[in-house]
């Protein structure tokens, strides 16, 4: 089946790049549209966390990708890192104000997910049945 053009006015049309503000846009969407962003994020709607309660929060994340995930949301102002000067450091992350704003996207876009991971299953099954 021969893809079809984006027609003006739609979401996919509305989406190509035409300069720099779009690819700006771009690159926050590739961030807080990543699965681990998306994870850090839902993790830190319950408030502070340490780095380990993180790494134990998200099962599969390994040190380097979380530690590069937090340092991404931090330079993008949605996470802020709080250092104790005690020993041993204690170090927490917590969403700014910013990064409060995705809460009602993030939420949206995981119930979405949940009500129609079967429907996806189904279709995933039919697709690759077809060999």
């Amino acid at each position: 089946m021969p893809v079809r053009p984006a027609e003006h006015g739609s979401l996919a049309a509305d989406w190509e790049p035409r300069g720099e503000a779009d690819c700006r846009v771009r690159t926050i969407m590739d961030r807080v549209g990543d699965k681990w962003s998306v994870a850090v994020v839902t993790e830190l709607t319950a408030g502070p966390r340490r780095f380990s309660e993180l790494k134990r929060a998200l099962p599969g994340i390994n040190q380097r990708m979380l530690t590069s995930t937090l340092r991404v949301l931090e330079r993008d102002g949605l996470v802020t890192r709080t250092v104790y000067p005690q020993v041993p450091p204690r170090v927490d992350y917590e969403l700014t104000d910013l990064g409060r704003t995705l809460l009602d996207t993030v939420t949206s876009l995981l119930a979405w997910a949940e009500r129609n991971a079967d429907g996806i299953d189904e279709a995933r099954r039919r697709y690759d049945a077809r060999g």
